[in-house]
């Protein structure tokens, strides 16, 4: 890599995003930030977004206004309820509203179990498995909060600044296991979109760039995010990562993403600087 090539890094003022750009800052890239006045629900994030591109700037910042509450279908662009399952007296999701994380644990868990008896019973009567889904193992259910085609939107507009600007590479704060189990957080729809991205550029089809998308938080745990971003010396009470933050831009404390960000703070020893309405015990 030629020092300081540009990259486009997709922020949206949480903790993934952030820490993404650190490590992007960290790979010797110049980073130029994109965030998005999407119709959420609130403006919080992109306050926070700010704060985060100046803290580690100067650096190119833009604010690409487009409007999903035209299409909804979702708790962060339409009129539909936040879900709360945070215990804060338990400091854990509760049974009754576990989160998309906890249910699939529990699930893929129940598929190896089946799988290992599957295979014995195949061992002892020769009998070949069916391999149909086992009985009381159900498909987790992507969570309300997912916003219809985001990533593909957010990164569609990444794929035109990076033409413009001839970076080669692009950020985006995706991971798929400490995640509310979003189907454009997978590896699959990255190595899928970068696919694309060389298909569907002027660049890409002259070969003048070879377009990339980093998702270096993918197989990263919370606490390992974290921990990772404080060691690039992340400011993490800069960040905001509530779906339903009151008036005052605090922290709900209990929608699934204040859960995952406590439990990765937890895990990693160290205290959440955000400010929460009613600070939960992690």
């Amino acid at each position: 890599m030629a020092a300081q090539d540009n990259a486009i890094v997709l922020l949206s003022g949480g903790l993934d995003s952030t820490t993404v750009l650190a490590m992007a800052i960290d790979q010797g890239y110049k980073p130029h930030a994109l965030s998005f006045r999407y119709g959420q629900r609130h403006s919080v994030e992109l306050e926070a977004a700010r704060k985060v591109a100046t803290a580690f700037g100067p650096m190119p910042h833009i604010v690409a206004d487009i409007d999903l509450r035209v299409f909804g279908g979702s708790a962060l662009t339409a009129d539909i309820e936040v879900p709360k399952g945070y215990d804060q007296a338990a400091g854990a999701l509760s049974e009754r509203e576990q989160s998309p994380v906890e249910q699939s644990t529990r699930e893929q868990s129940a598929v190896e179990e089946s799988a290992v008896e599957e295979s014995a019973v195949e061992e002892s009567t020769g009998e070949q498995s069916t391999g149909e889904q086992p009985v009381g193992v159900q498909v987790t259910e992507i969570p309300v909060t997912y916003v219809p085609a985001r990533n593909t939107v957010f990164l569609s507009f990444a794929l035109a600044w990076a033409e413009v600007v001839g970076a080669e590479d692009i950020f985006i704060g995706v991971n798929a296991l400490d995640y509310s189990g979003y189907p454009d957080c997978r590896p699959e729809y990255i190595s899928a979109y970068e696919h694309l991205a060389n298909l569907a550029t002027k660049a890409g089809v002259e070969g003048t760039q070879r377009l990339k998308i980093h998702a270096p938080l993918m197989s990263m745990t919370k606490a390992q995010i974290i921990q990772t971003g404080l060691a690039l010396g992340v400011d993490y009470a800069q960040t905001h990562s509530c779906y339903d933050p009151d008036t005052d831009g605090n922290a709900c404390g209990r929608c699934d993403s204040c859960a995952l960000r406590l439990k990765g703070f937890a895990e990693a020893g160290s205290k959440d600087p955000a400010p929460y309405t009613d600070m939960p015990t992690p």
